[in-house]
Parts: structure tokens; C-alpha cells; sequence
């Protein structure tokens, strides 16, 4: 599944309507929620079929479309099929119970509900809430595809504005000449990664760069009256902040996965736990600012579209045992040079790198699979499972800045 994103202009009741749309999505996603709470042994099937009763008793409901009010009842379902999951899997702590949203910033039609124009630069919503005809923008061009290629359209509204997602059923895979070529990454604060040819690549730093005019936002925030015109202003100059450096983070991570993974047949990469490094309050900032996450995320797309072999492999003791003879060297955070009896001297990180590659290439397939595909923020081509819904997808489209 591709999913292509445009931007899209319209009037300012358009916007009004995609407003309702979209409240009334979430109305419909919270209701499925709180009947499975009611009601014992309640299925998807049933959530569906509670979506007519509620279109029958409001309304507002009975305005959207049926379709999109499935879509709804989906995402409810996505949410309990996950925190069934994670309490059959035995996972420690929180089970992820799942949460009615305050805050929801997309709805999603299915194959009804809109109509594309012949020139695909615009789209018809034909539901009752009144979108009506929107302008679409983008470098994307639709008339390649089947209009029956196309299983899901989403309004995803940001803090610049509101786009149009298209996820479009077709597996993209792309054929290129063998390399030759292993490499093993080694991941850091200081650097971005080390790989273990010795090659290091700088952190950007975003989120750092960016905080100056992120704080001074902030501030002129604090400092309006709630509620006011000038606050709600303040507070969408500093959501498009926060957009910029997800963009930064995204567009970085983008390029660097798919230069590593066109240029090697193997790469090899930790199983960092990055939810319990951030609980270190010191580094949490720093960890997050480097977004490990979304880079493996991508190496990991990417290795199925090229067709290449990633492999995650147990951090544990990477940065004490030698690459040369094996034995470990204790050493602390701040030494940065691996210095073993056998002669061995290797910068830390290099020294891990060629660790990670040695326990990657005894790693036989394709390992280490979120089962998590990545989301299109600047309308790239993203992968996603046909007739699901992706929450960790759409969530990270448009949940760009938590705090607004």
C-alpha cells in the first residue's frame, strides 16, 4: 500500500466542515469505545453495526458517511485488538488500555463518500456534512492508478493547514545489482551512527538548533489571554514550529535509511529499547531530538522495498567486548577509545559497530519487524497493510505537537 499526500484549498466553511467531519469521528470512535466497555464480548462486527445505531439516535452522526463511520469504529477496535495483544504477549507493566481522544486531527473515508475529478486535481466529498470540492496540491500524480486502487482517503488536519492522504493498494519494490557490501551501525548522541567501516555521520540536532524560537513561541503563548484571538494565533505559529523540526527529523532520517540500505546487502543495527532509555531524564531530550526510532522504522521499509536484508540485533555488552578477540573491557560512558590487551584500538563506537555486524551476519533472515510501517509527513511513498488501520501511522502525521 502507497499512500500519497496532497495539500488541499478550499473556503473557509470547507474548513468549518472538515472540523464537524472530523469531531463527529472521533464522537463515533469514542461511542465504539465506551460500548466495548459497557458490554462484555463485543467484536469489530458489533462496533460496525453500533455505528448505525448511533447514526440513527444523533443526528450529526447520520451526516457522515457510513463508510467513514466504519473507519471510525476501526480505529476503536485497532486500540483493544492492541491492548489484547500486548496482555496475551504477558508485556510487564502497562498493557496499553485503551484511551477515549480529546484532541483527534483526521478522519477517514473508504471507498464511498468522495469522488475524484477526471484531471485528479481536485475531490468531491459527497457526504452530508457539506466538504464539498477541494483543491489538491502535490508533486504526486494520480493517473497512473485504477480509482479502484484506491481503499482509503483521509483529511489529516496539521498546523499548516489540511491534507489529503490517498493510500493507493500496490507493493512497491524496486530491483538493484548486489553490492557486496555488509555494514554494521552503531548508533549515538555525539555522532548519529557509526558504521564499521570507521565512517561516522553527524547528528543534526534539531530539536536543539530549534530551541531558542521554540521557547520564545512558547512564551507568547503563556502570555496570551485564553481563549483570545492572539492566543489561538501564537498557538499555531508554535504548532508550525514543532512541524518544521518533525519535517527536519523525517526528511534526515528519509535519505539517510535509504542511502545505508541502497548501498549494502546486509545491515545490521541494535534492538534498543528506546521507551526505557528515555526514562533517563538527563539523556531523554537528546534521545528523542535523534529519533532513532524513525530511522530504524525506515531501514526496515526500505529493506523490503529493495529487497535487502536488515537484521536487529541484542545491544547487550556491543560497547565492552572486543571486535578482535572477544574478551570484555569494561569501560565507562565517558571513554571514548577501546583499548584491549590483544592490541586492538578502536574508537568506541567503531568498535561496537564491527560487534553489531559480527552477531548481525549470524542472524539468519529478516529480524527484528515492528510490524509498524512509516508515515508520509512530507507525501512520500510509505507502506501500510491494505484494509487496516494504521493509529501509530496516522498518529504520527498529525500528532506533530502534543502539547497544543
Amino acid at each position: 500500500m502507497l499512500v500519497f499526500e496532497f495539500k488541499t484549498y478550499g473556503k473557509s466553511s470547507q474548513f468549518t466542515a472538515i472540523d464537524e467531519a472530523i469531531r463527529t469521528a472521533q464522537f463515533v470512535r469514542n461511542s465504539c469505545l465506551r460500548y466495548w466497555i459497557d458490554n462484555k464480548k463485543v467484536n469489530k462486527y458489533d462496533l460496525n453495526k453500533y455505528c448505525a445505531v448511533l447514526a440513527h439516535d444523533f443526528p450529526f452522526a447520520d451526516e457522515l458517511n457510513s463508510m467513514a463511520r466504519q473507519a471510525s469504529a476501526e480505529r476503536a477496535w485497532s486500540a483493544i485488538s492492541r491492548f489484547y495483544d500486548n496482555c496475551k504477549k504477558g508485556i510487564l507493566g502497562k498493557k496499553g488500555y485503551p484511551k477515549f481522544q480529546k484532541n483527534s486531527r483526521s478522519v477517514e473515508y473508504k471507498s464511498t463518500g468522495w469522488k475524484l475529478a477526471e484531471d485528479r486535481k481536485s475531490i468531491n466529498f459527497t457526504d452530508k456534512k457539506g466538504i464539498g470540492r477541494l483543491k489538491l496540491k502535490g508533486t504526486r500524480d494520480l493517473h497512473f492508478y485504477q480509482i479502484s486502487q484506491i481503499k482509503r482517503v483521509r483529511l489529516v488536519k496539521r498546523a499548516d493547514g489540511v491534507y489529503i492522504q490517498f493510500c493507493i493498494d500496490v507493493d512497491r519494490k524496486e530491483n538493484t545489482e548486489p553490492s557486496g557490501n555488509t555494514i554494521g551501525l552503531d548508533v549515538g548522541l555525539k555522532e548519529y551512527y557509526t558504521d564499521s567501516n570507521g565512517t561516522t555521520i553527524e547528528n543534526p540536532r534539531f530539536l536543539r538548533k530549534g530551541e531558542k524560537v521554540l521557547k520564545r513561541s512558547a512564551r507568547r503563548v503563556s502570555r496570551r489571554v485564553r481563549g483570545s484571538k492572539n492566543r489561538g494565533q501564537a498557538r499555531q505559529i508554535l504548532g508550525k514550529r514543532h512541524l518544521k523540526i518533525s519535517r527536519q527529523r523525517k526528511d534526515h532520517a528519509v535519505k539517510l535509511a535509504r542511502c545505508v540500505i541502497s548501498s549494502n546487502d546486509v545491515v545490521a543495527y541494535e534492538d534498543l529499547r528506546i521507551k526505557n532509555m528515555v526514562k533517563n531524564h538527563c539523556l531523554a531530550k537528546s534521545i528523542n531530538d535523534a529519533s532513532w526510532y524513525q530511522f530504524r522504522v525506515w531501514l526496515e521499509y526500505f529493506g523490503k522495498v529493495f529487497e535487502k536484508v536488515t537484521v536487529a540485533v541484542n545491544p547487550q555488552y556491543t560497547s565492552q567486548e572486543c571486535s578482535s578477540c572477544g574478551v570484555i573491557v569494561k569501560k565507562t560512558l565517558s571513554t571514548r577509545t577501546h583499548v584491549c590487551k590483544c592490541g586492538c584500538s578502536l574508537g568506541r563506537d567503531e568498535n561496537a559497530a564491527k560487534i553489531i555486524l559480527s552477531r548481525g551476519l549470524g542472524t539468519v533472515g529478516h529480524t527484528g519487524t515492528f510490524g509498524i510501517e512509516p508515515s508520509n509527513a512530507l507525501g512520500e511513498l510509505t507502506s501500510t497493510v491494505a484494509g487496516e488501520i494504521l493509529p501509530q501511522q496516522v498518529s504520527s502525521s498529525i500528532k506533530e505537537s502534543p502539547r497544543l
